[in-house]
């Protein structure tokens, strides 16, 4: 088959991608590995940017984000048993919606099958070739397809990135000493706006899912099992660190998340760009791998529409230095969020912590530094 944009990964940067090359006109094709009932039941990040809102009402999946997504105005941060609110809605004129990442992606599955785009899951044996050359092709078992231009949307562990010639690309990656215990609960949130918390015995967040059911977070040691973790033991250590008004509820998933900063550069090889998880890994802390990635398809839309339509090259060009320099800015931005709030060290590094939250929460300047970067800077930052 032949197809202007052959797409690689049906996670929200794919999905996404798809959906803004069909409204320009473009053909294209996705493919996944994994079935479709476990790309729309893996649990990820529920927090939307106002970007990424803006642009899944462009791509017309908006309606039922509009009706259940949770609209916050700022978040807490809690530290020496007191909660301080940064309202970035005052403070930058965005909100942040909590909508999870799996209702994203059933929202756009939905809406490129109704579009006619097609998307095969369960593809085994994919491989690219010819990335130099005018008609890329991505080889799979199910068949051939010859491109003008292959989006690698496969997240980190895909391979996309490993198609990159030796010696093109450059790597950072820097592991944290420490990992997060996450919990969904079928809990009611017991905050209305999310709560990040530092306290001596590790950091802890409060988020949710919907108004029944709660997302937790707590700082743990790297390699933690979680069979350590029994329930009581996890609501105890939460009313510790974040207060005793957690309602315990049924806890129906357990996982131990790593913590990692990894960039590389370029993003693009030939005719082949990459986007999301493919290209860069933030921590979590700052709440940017899901709206990273929209950031990119954002900007490499129009790139490829602009090659394909009027044969130029400008954006496309440009697109692996102008996505970068937002990548690292929301990866400095999640580093300094994550090195704030979370113990390591000894008491000289946890005074400066604690300084650095009071000039956050005491200080026009940081809180709306702080807001500026969380609620999303504009997508050609």
């Amino acid at each position: 088959m032949d197809i202007q944009v052959g797409i690689i990964g049906a996670g929200p940067a794919g999905l996404t991608l798809a959906l803004l090359l069909q409204q320009a006109g473009i053909d294209c094709v996705v493919l996944e590995v994994r079935d479709r009932a476990y790309v729309e039941k893996r649990v990820r990040a529920g927090l939307l940017e106002q970007n990424t809102v803006d642009v899944l009402h462009q791509v017309g999946v908006a309606d039922r984000l509009d009706r259940e997504g949770l609209d916050h105005t700022g978040v807490f941060l809690r530290f020496n048993d007191r909660a301080f609110h940064v309202d970035m809605l005052r403070l930058t004129g965005r909100k942040i919606t909590i909508y999870g990442q799996q209702e994203v992606v059933k929202d756009e599955i939905a809406a490129l099958e109704e579009r006619g785009v097609p998307i095969h899951f369960e593809v085994d044996d994919v491989a690219v070739h010819d990335l130099d050359s005018a008609r890329p092709r991505i080889t799979y078992s199910g068949g051939e397809l010859v491109c003008d231009f292959i989006a690698g949307c496969d997240g980190f562990h895909g391979i996309c990135r490993p198609a990159f010639p030796d010696g093109v690309i450059a790597e950072h990656d820097f592991t944290y000493p420490f990992s997060w215990l996450g919990i969904l609960a079928e809990a009611p949130p017991s905050t209305d706006e999310l709560i990040y918390a530092w306290h001596p015995n590790g950091f802890a967040l409060h988020s949710m899912r919907s108004a029944t059911v709660s997302r937790l977070y707590l700082q743990v040691p790297n390699e933690t099992d979680v069979a350590e973790w029994p329930d009581e033991r996890i609501w105890a250590e939460l009313a510790q660190r974040i207060g005793p008004e957690r309602v315990p509820g049924p806890i129906s998933e357990k996982s131990v998340l790593p913590m990692r900063s990894y960039v590389m550069a370029p993003m693009r090889h030939g005719r082949l760009f990459l986007a999301g998880d493919a290209a860069h890994i933030v921590p979590p802390t700052g709440a940017k791998g899901l709206n990273l990635a929209i950031c990119d398809v954002a900007l490499l839309a129009p790139a490829l529409t602009a090659l394909l339509r009027e044969n130029d090259a400008r954006l496309a060009d440009a697109y692996s230095d102008t996505a970068l320099r937002r990548v690292w800015r929301c990866t400095h931005f999640s580093w300094w969020m994550t090195t704030m709030l979370h113990r390591g060290g000894d008491d000289f590094d946890a005074q400066l912590q604690l300084s650095q939250l009071r000039w956050v929460v005491g200080s026009h300047a940081g809180a709306t530094g702080l807001a500026e970067n969380y609620a999303g800077l504009p997508i050609g930052y």
